[in-house]
């Protein structure tokens, strides 16, 4: 791949801290040029053993290795990889294995229709993909769960082969859709350690690539780099950079969410003009944002009593037998129409409270959308983590009866001893339901300081009761959460 469309103009002074990689040791290992490559062999592995255990083994989800490694243990831990230290699975992905092969396979690469440049494939693909879980019962069937995995490494390879830009990553995957919002809040960005050694760059090797390695595969420019949002931590950058100029460095907590400086000017220039946003102001960004919220609601609620209650009562108004379609109806309610009808009605009311009766032209509706819809991250990745770490906490160890039984029915004996099928949880439930009250309430805590920064930000007089509007939504969606947590949930995936 080769670009050169790389403005010099607009960097983003970087602060640079604590480099993971700069630590010793580690920080060799990911700069190495084979280092993505040796935490993609073990994905791999594990991603063959899930189609094989997946296909052949035993049908019972509790009991093959398909099901419960991928819904109960590659969640839970996935969502702690995130708190910590970011986009690691992203980093270690083995779907983008054949990407070598595949852009060799393309020739030229064509670039990714503009149409589709944006994040409203990537909301559509991650409704769907959710409601597909709760209409196939993926949760409960190794087969599928198995030719899940077989689809994601056909898709992925396909769309590299005959697109630049790594379209599957950016635009189509829902993993890593789920991913690069639930990063928003991860303590590591991805960052220049000098903005001046990049002004003087030549080759922009970490965008264009080298010879020996490639570049960024998203097309992102390092130093222009202010957010979590599209970047798959790959550190194909840091590999490429002659310069060992680039930095996987701690930054302030909820930077997404934080005003930065802006550079601008010609080379050199050093004096900020204006703070910027990390987060896009557009229109799919911000709903992509809402819909992560309300999908998280959604996802949890599907596995609660009174889902089956309303969809029974769907089932009888609408005279439909179909619980595909009747999942898509309540699906596409909670996860779509509902966002979209309390973020534009809060924009709205904000848009008023900020600006008056009559608001100034330049303050368009969706300038208040965008503005003031992403601080939900902190509260959306909340309730995703407290959502699956209950149920990571419930099951964690069925991993090692499944293990074992895998082995021994492929001649592998384990001290001679058969499973221990009694094995499941790591902590109580009270403990687990203390855990969930807690990542809620830090999420909360999180968005409302997100919200004042942001109005802070904006300054005038009507910047704090503009966003009193969002405080409420917010609010009600911290309420609804601890209602649907406190009823009885399915433990999928569990021994029974």
């Amino acid at each position: 791949m080769t670009t050169n469309r790389v403005p010099n103009d607009k960097l983003y002074r970087p602060s640079v801290g604590f480099d993971l990689l700069r630590v010793p040791g580690l920080g060799r290992l990911l700069r190495w040029r084979w280092g993505r490559l040796a935490l993609q062999l073990p994905m791999l592995a594990l991603a063959l053993v899930v189609v094989y255990d997946g296909l052949t083994g035993a049908p019972l989800a509790s009991h093959n290795i398909a099901t419960v490694s991928v819904w109960v243990h590659y969640r839970g831990l996935v969502m702690l990889a995130l708190l910590l230290v970011g986009n690691l699975f992203c980093m270690a992905c083995p779907f983008t294995l054949p990407r070598t092969l595949a852009q060799r396979l393309s020739s030229r690469g064509r670039r990714w229709p503009r149409a589709l440049r944006n994040k409203w494939l990537a909301v559509g693909v991650f409704v769907v993909y959710l409601w597909l879980y709760e209409a196939l019962d993926l949760w409960a069937s190794p087969a599928l769960t198995a030719w899940l995995v077989i689809g994601y490494f056909g898709v992925a390879f396909v769309l590299e082969a005959l697109f630049a830009e790594s379209p599957f990553c950016k635009y189509v995957c829902p993993l890593g859709t789920f991913n690069f919002l639930a990063s928003s809040i991860s303590p590591l960005q991805i960052t220049a350690r000098s903005a001046e050694v990049c002004r003087t760059c030549v080759g922009k090797e970490c965008i264009n690539g080298s010879p020996q390695t490639l570049g960024c595969g998203l097309e992102l420019f390092v130093p222009q780099i202010k957010r979590n949002l599209d970047c798959t931590f790959c550190l194909d950058c840091a590999r490429a950079c002659p310069h060992d100029n680039v930095a996987l460095a701690a930054r302030q907590p909820l930077r997404e969410f934080t005003p930065i400086p802006l550079v601008l000017g010609p080379a050199g220039a050093t004096r900020p003009r204006r703070l910027a946003s990390p987060w896009p102001r557009r229109w799919d960004t911000a709903f992509l944002a809402l819909v992560f919220a309300f999908a998280g609601l959604t996802n949890a609620f599907g596995m609660t009593p009174p889902v089956y209650a309303l969809a029974a009562a769907l089932s009888r108004a609408l005279g439909a037998r179909s619980e595909a379609l009747i999942l898509a109806l309540i699906f596409g309610a909670f996860m779509l129409l509902l966002p979209a009808a309390l973020g534009l009605g809060a924009a709205w009311l904000s848009r008023r409270a900020g600006t008056g009766q009559h608001p100034r032209p330049a303050s368009s509706l969706r300038a208040w959308f965008a503005r003031y819809a992403p601080t939900v991250l902190p509260l959306a990745f909340a309730i995703w983590f407290a959502h699956y770490w209950f149920h990571f906490a419930s099951g964690a160890l069925t991993i090692v009866p499944v293990a074992q039984a895998f082995l021994i029915d492929h001649g592998v004996a384990i001290l001679g001893r058969q499973p221990n099928w009694t094995l499941g949880p790591i902590m109580s439930d009270d403990a687990a339901f203390l855990l969930m009250l807690a990542a809620l309430a830090i999420g909360y805590l999180a968005s409302l300081y997100g919200l004042s920064r942001t109005a802070a930000a904006e300054g005038g007089a009507g910047a704090r009761r503009a966003m009193l509007p969002w405080l409420g939504l917010w609010t009600a969606l911290t309420l609804a959460a601890l209602l649907i947590f406190s009823l009885p949930m399915e433990m999928r995936g569990m021994i029974g």
